[in-house]
């Protein structure tokens, strides 16, 4: 099976290397396949693939994912697997989004994936995918330092983005889509003129608050560019081109469009039936089902940012799933050196969001991670990904606090279930959210629903990574920093761990720490089956 997590140091050592990015939208999957040029950084597509599976097909009386639907995306995945195979792919990137978000069984769909064709799937919030779409596009366009709009028109979704070449401004998921909204809101063919004002003000009313939102973080004098990508505008630039040209443009990036231009093809689609939209040159079977509400949608949304011309970019959330792998790899330094940082910021975000005491905060996640180091190799073999999940955690583990100190490790948890980490896939933030939330009292039990029904390797790492959360939180009892270092010595023949404490004022004896550490190493003990011996240097033992 292809390493869906980490590629050897053998491969990470040479100059190039070959990534497979999968996206599993609503209406389509689609995979890019590149080659990495690690000395530069940058990355050169040799091969796309898309499949229309529409996987957002739900069952009417339960909301799941449909069996048809299922069944057609794991033989698009199975295909996109060979595919990458046979370009010698040495690591694959999946990500899931609105569609397996939304359904009661799309975690079983994931898990049905992983067993049935072995890709891992990381299933990403709507501000993660707005995040990463913002990095696809800044990978394919030069934004000379001026504020751009992305909007990308998904199957479930609309992500509207306002950056600039430094950082996203602010970034927005909307539940409107163009097979979503199709399913629900169009039943005739040609559309009524009923149906078509009732589409037109149901898209306004829920673009309002994202569209106010972004011109509000619009700078005096600004007036932002547009840029679109996906499949909605990609159809509606090449029936455009068709049009005018009576070509296709190839490429089809940095083709623009005019606000009049759309409006006029939104006027011809909503007085032609499906079949006569079919015989439209450059549009597909499946993109005339949609294409109404995905035309209404995009010029909504430009009529209401008053943006007279829109580009496209043919780089979205798939490139963007390569620039941050890349990014979190290490592979990026320069141009987009703050993204390597988006964790950490986003931690420290919902950290002050939540009133958490970041000195104390940051105590506890050094100590944690200092464990965490000096224990690797001994006592586990988790690596740089779970350190990261263990330092957010012990930044965050108190947030809880924040609606009230009883049961605060509880609270802690729901703060962070649903908190916006960008840069975390949805399983790493509810990783995160449990180690929070046993890092006091109970420890994980299958009876906790939440604990319950994560897969056994991430129940592993909970468990893990939770009980060293509880050390370094009793090193700290008092949040006044009285112990400053620890070192670790693990006796194997003895089954021993010692803890040798220095204290940051030696006159202080730091009993209520060693009574702390006392009470919470137990866990620890009956998890690693040994003994904790714990020594101040002061003591001189």
């Amino acid at each position: 099976m292809l390493n869906s997590n980490f590629p050897s140091k053998k491969r990470m050592s040479e100059e190039t290397c070959t990534i497979a990015a999968i996206d599993i939208g609503t209406n389509s999957i689609h995979m890019v396949i590149v080659e990495v040029d690690k000395t530069l950084p940058a990355f050169t597509i040799i091969s796309r693939e898309k499949d229309t599976v529409r996987l957002g097909e739900r069952e009417p009386k339960t909301g799941n994912l449909s069996e048809a639907a299922i069944k057609r995306s794991l033989a698009s995945l199975r295909r996109c697997k060979d595919l990458a195979e046979s370009f010698n792919v040495e690591h694959i990137i999946a990500a899931a989004t609105s569609a397996t978000r939304e359904a009661p069984n799309g975690l079983d769909f994931i898990w049905q994936v992983q067993a049935e064709v072995g890709i891992t799937i990381n299933l990403i919030s709507g501000y993660e995918e707005a995040r990463r779409i913002y990095l696809g596009v800044l990978s394919g366009m030069d934004f000379q330092e001026k504020p751009h709009v992305i909007i990308d028109i998904g199957g479930g979704s609309t992500e509207i983005v306002l950056a600039d070449s430094q950082e996203p401004r602010f970034l927005s998921s909307t539940k409107v889509g163009a097979v979503r909204l199709t399913n629900e809101l169009i039943s005739t063919d040609p559309i009524d003129e009923k149906e078509l004002t009732y589409l037109q003000a149901y898209v306004r009313g829920m673009l309002e608050r994202p569209i106010d939102e972004v011109k509000r973080k619009l700078k005096p004098g600004e007036i932002p560019q547009a840029v679109g990508t996906s499949g909605t505008i990609e159809t509606l630039v090449a029936l455009h081109a068709m049009q005018t040209l009576g070509e296709l443009p190839s490429p089809l990036q940095g083709y623009q469009m005019s606000r009049q231009d759309l409006k006029d093809m939104v006027k011809q689609f909503v007085s032609l039936t499906y079949e006569e939209r079919v015989n439209l040159s450059g549009m597909s079977e499946k993109r005339a089902e949609i294409i109404v509400a995905g035309a209404v949608i995009i010029l909504e949304a430009m009529t209401m940012l008053n943006l007279e011309t829109i580009t496209i970019c043919e780089r979205a959330l798939r490139e963007g799933m390569i620039v941050d792998w890349m990014l979190n790899n290490g592979l990026i330094e320069n141009r987009l050196s703050f993204q390597t940082e988006v964790r950490q910021r986003s931690v420290y975000k919902i950290a002050r969001k939540y009133k958490v005491d970041l000195g104390y905060g940051e105590q506890v996640a050094g100590f944690a991670v200092s464990l965490f180091d000096q224990l690797l190799g001994t006592l586990h073999n988790w690596g740089k990904p779970e350190r990261e999940l263990l330092w957010s955690a012990a930044i965050l583990h108190n947030c809880g606090v924040y609606i009230s100190h009883s049961s605060h490790h509880k609270h802690s948890y729901y703060l962070i279930r649903h908190a916006e980490l960008l840069g975390f896939t949805e399983m790493e933030i509810e990783t995160i959210a449990n180690i929070a939330r046993y890092h006091r009292k109970s420890t994980p039990k299958k009876k906790h629903t939440a604990y319950s029904k994560l897969p056994d390797n991430y129940r592993k790492q909970i468990k893990h990574l939770s009980a060293i959360l509880r050390l370094a939180v009793a090193l700290d009892r008092r949040n006044i920093g009285a112990i400053k270092d620890v070192h670790c010595k693990y006796d194997q023949e003895y089954q021993k761990l010692h803890l040798h404490l220095i204290p940051s004022n030696t006159k202080d004896d730091c009993s209520l720490e060693l009574w702390n550490l006392d009470y919470k190493k137990v866990v620890f003990e009956d998890l690693y089956d040994l003994k904790i011996m714990a020594t101040l240097e002061s003591n001189n033992v």
